[in-house]
């Protein structure tokens, strides 16, 4: 992995081999960036604020070695990732400006797309992750993922029931609660229906009947101007003298038709008043036709003026013309159909509430077996282990019980309070030592033994859905002695068959590691290329000496430190 601009780091190379590798260095050298670099290659969150000042933007790459056919590899090349000999490159760029991109096999991926990938690749443990695990809910988290199938299969089933569930009681809350509102509503639509039912108005009514209007109420005026204009178009039989426009476009035509063989100029002319004189006539025929069909019936123009506040009447209420008024009562009529529907929908809607109440509390029952069956697997196999973390007395369990609830639902006597994920509320209890009442472990825990009961957590998961990488940021927080001999001798064990990174400050962690690397900064205060180093023999007994007693010279340091290794090299 190689990380540049990101943090104290300028531009270092972290190579991380098979098995076990111990990240050291002194306090705020640039440790925990390495587990911030790698969880930006696994879709981590891009802050800006981790860019080196004066840097444009912080560079991390890696390469990951995929297995053949495996999820990741399959997933990879269905997003266009190109493999090079089995391994992954990945990359991701994060500005000073806080743009973030990914490219995963030389091809640019969305980021959540690694954040898929580093669910099968990689289990990230640090301090946050402790703190996470106090939490109930992560605690069934970590129940139901250790008991696999058995709580998968009927979680899946549970969840899909109650979503529905969820949707059906909120329709029926609102057809139940708002009964009164909506029975307003209804005789609100059946009485505007009714309105425009009496009025039976048809489409385009309005603006016909408009135009009709218009025209009956200037009938007087609009008979005088076709008279006039057909007098001067076709000329007045009471009047010999007159002299109209179609007489005179016709002598025209007639002075050109005797002389139009001569020019052709003339003769397109000729035929142009020609059509003039056509035209006149028919527009003369068409005016006196008009004159003759003018309705002035005063008793006709008083039924319209009357239909038309009839038309207004609902405009006014329902639409802007008689289309929009058409359209509201269809849209209104089918509205009406569903509210006057209710009483059987609420009826339907009551049963399959029933049904998927009693489907409900039988797959929950069957989670709680599920996961009351595994959380005694789950405790005994934790307890186990804790016995190898130096804790050979401590004892885990879970409580796994069924909440009540005043507004659950009544089963067998008693109201159950379901959730998302079921009716049980899980909480993992410690007992330290015989005698010891079991307590949950944010009350009975202290930092250490959290910190080992999350490892063997994990420990625990590698057995039953085992990842290739684990990395552990500073897990053996609070611990030291005898613990921290027994973290570094369970987390050496886990390395045999995954590959597991740790960031320690504790020497005997350190010491199990099959490779030590050293996270130093320059007198600048940055850390380069040249600044994460792999320790072997006498650098690596200077660093451990140093982690032991702050002192890399000091002779019984030295000693304490060769003696680690060779425990270490003696039980790998």
């Amino acid at each position: 992995m190689r990380i540049r601009s990101l943090g104290v780091i300028d531009d270092a190379v972290v190579e991380l081999s098979p098995g076990f590798t111990a990240v050291t260095g002194e306090t705020g050298a640039g440790k925990t960036m390495v587990v911030t670099s790698l969880g930006l290659l696994l879709g981590g969150r891009a802050d800006p604020a981790l860019v080196r000042i004066g840097a444009k933007a912080a560079v991390v790459e890696g390469r990951i070695a995929l297995r053949a056919g495996g999820t990741a590899a399959i997933r990879a090349e269905e997003a266009g990732a190109e493999l090079d000999e089995g391994a992954l490159l990945v990359s991701r760029t994060v500005s000073a400006e806080g743009r973030s991109r990914a490219f995963l096999g030389g091809r640019s991926v969305p980021v959540g797309l690694l954040a898929e990938l580093a669910d099968e690749l990689v289990a990230v443990h640090g301090q946050t992750d402790q703190q996470g695990l106090l939490r109930p809910a992560r605690q069934r988290e970590a129940l139901d993922r250790y008991a696999g199938d058995a709580v998968t299969g009927p979680l899946t089933k549970y969840a899909e029931a109650y979503r529905r569930l969820r949707s059906v009681a909120v329709e029926l809350d609102e057809l139940t609660t708002r009964a009164r509102e909506r029975a307003q509503e209804a005789d609100l639509l059946r009485f505007g229906l009714d309105e425009i039912a009496a009025v039976e108005p048809l489409p385009g009514e309005d603006v016909e009947l408009a135009a009709e209007a218009e025209r009956l109420g200037h009938a007087e005026a609009l008979a005088s101007a076709a008279a006039l204009a057909h007098a001067a178009l076709a000329g007045n039989p009471e009047d010999p003298e007159s002299v109209d426009a179609t007489t005179l476009v016709a002598g025209s035509h007639r002075a050109l038709e005797a002389v139009r063989s001569h020019d052709p100029a003339l003769a397109a002319l000729a035929e142009r008043i020609g059509e003039v004189g056509i035209l006149l006539g028919d527009v003369a025929g068409e005016l006196a036709g008009y004159a003759d069909d003018l309705d002035a019936d005063p008793l006709r123009l008083a039924a319209v003026e009357e239909r038309r506040a009839s038309l207004t009447a609902l405009t006014r209420k329902y639409g802007e013309d008689i289309t929009a008024v058409l359209a509201w009562a269809q849209e209104g009529a089918a509205r009406l159909t569903e509210l006057d529907g209710d009483d059987d929908r609420i009826g339907e809607l009551t049963v399959e509430r029933d049904g998927l109440r009693g489907e409900l509390s039988v797959l929950a029952q069957e989670l709680t077996d599920a996961r009351t069956e595994a959380a005694a697997r789950f405790a005994d196999a934790v307890t186990a282990e804790l016995a190898s973390l130096a804790m050979p007395h401590a004892r885990v369990s879970f409580a796994v019980r069924q909440v009540d609830d005043a507004e659950g639902v009544e089963v067998g006597g008693r109201t159950v309070a379901y959730g998302p994920t079921g009716a049980d509320e899980v909480e993992l209890l410690l007992a330290p030592h015989p005698g010891a009442p079991p307590r949950p472990i944010a009350k009975g825990a202290s930092g250490g033994e959290l910190s080992r009961v999350m490892l063997a957590v994990e420990v625990v998961f590698a057995g039953t859905d085992p990842v290739p990488t684990y990395l552990f940021d500073e897990v053996d927080a609070g611990v030291g002695g005898r613990a921290a001999v027994e973290i570094g001798r369970r987390l050496a064990k886990l390395a045999k068959s995954a590959q597991v990174v740790v960031v320690t400050h504790l020497p005997q962690v350190a010491a199990f590691a099959d490779r030590q690397l050293l996270v130093e900064k320059t007198n600048d205060g940055t850390v380069t290329r040249s600044g994460v180093t792999v320790l072997e023999g006498e650098d690596r007994v200077r660093e451990l000496s140093r982690m032991l007693a702050g002192q890399e010279d000091s002779e019984t340091a030295r000693a304490h430190a060769e003696e680690l290794l060779a425990t270490a090299r003696a039980e790998g």
